[in-house]
């Protein structure tokens, strides 16, 4: 009896030991080797700074970053929730939601700052116009629901007043072309090209009603973080770099590279925005955390600590 008391405890014993080798490696390979970082991203200017960083970083020796496009937040939400990727340029609000549900994941910089605006049918002359009418949005969870809903609020309009549908960002011009929509808010250069196909105009731009808002942020998995530090600093380091760089005429050689868009597209779409000073500050968080309650994008958001690593 007694042996076999022992040999069972043996058993679990190696069992156990199998197990966490198997967490340690799992996490390692969800890392790669550090060399090559996997970066997803979506084709629009708020992810400029990373594009930026990826040419400068392959004409050197050490890191170099593999971009990964997606056609979708969902898309490339799915392959930074599952460790796909090493980090995403994405949504700072559908991050918060990831790591709130428990992905371990780390929001390392912003993506951009400003870069926003509310584009309204040529037929809207105020905010008040929108009451009944038919407004879109990329996502729920964005930082394009929080502008909308603090533009009506200039109106004394409240979500409940309009109808609100989510597109795809590439269907929202030829929408509001076509009557199916009466505005939306979205990344650039979406909101530029509305305006130069002339089927509609800036009601509001993102600073008009909300200084220093939170879009697009740049997020790391917890696993690369752990796994090289090191190169995680790096990285993180070259990309404020990059950024701080991007000024009106380099933005626009990377945004032809990346975005296949119109010269008159980008040079009205970069005027918007800007990339430099990329860190996310605390204040500037808590405002983003009181509009994600306020507007019920979320009743329990991740807190400064545990959401952002601000010390790269």
């Amino acid at each position: 009896m007694v042996k076999k008391i022992v040999t069972l405890f043996m058993v679990v014993v190696m069992l156990v030991s199998l197990t966490a080798c198997g967490s340690k490696q799992g996490s390692a390979d969800k890392a790669g080797d550090g060399k090559t970082i996997k970066i997803a991203y979506l084709p629009i200017t708020h992810s400029l700074a990373v594009l930026a960083e990826a040419d400068e970083l392959q004409e050197e020796d050490g890191i170099k970053i593999e971009l990964i496009k997606y056609g979708s937040w969902p898309e490339l939400l799915d392959a930074l929730n599952s460790g796909k990727v090493d980090g995403a340029s994405v949504l700072i609000e559908l991050a918060m939601k990831s790591k709130q549900e428990g992905v371990g994941i780390k929001a390392v910089a912003l993506g951009h700052k400003d870069g926003n605006v509310l584009i309204v049918s040529n037929k809207i002359k105020d905010v008040s116009d929108l009451r009944g009418k038919t407004f879109a949005v990329p996502h729920r969870q964005s930082s394009h629901n929080i502008l909308l809903n603090d533009a009506l609020a200039k109106g004394n309009l409240t979500m409940d007043d309009i109808n609100v549908t989510e597109l795809a960002p590439t269907e929202m011009p030829s929408a509001l072309a076509s009557g199916t929509i009466d505005g939306y808010c979205v990344a650039e250069s979406f909101g530029a090209m509305g305006v130069s196909l002339g089927v509609g105009k800036v009601l509001y731009t993102s600073e008009e009603l909300w200084e220093d808002s939170l879009c697009c942020g740049l997020v790391l998995t917890d696993a690369f973080i752990e796994v090289h530090p090191d190169e995680a600093k790096s990285f993180v380091q070259s990309y404020k770099a990059a950024g701080a760089g991007l000024d009106e005429e380099k933005a626009k050689k990377v945004a032809k590279e990346y975005l296949n868009q119109k010269d008159e597209v980008l040079d009205i779409s970069l005027q918007w925005i800007s990339y430099k000073d990329l860190d996310i500050t605390k204040d500037t968080y808590d405002v983003l955390v009181e509009k994600v309650k306020k507007y019920g994008l979320s009743d329990n958001p991740p807190d400064y600590g545990d959401f952002v690593k601000s010390d790269f």
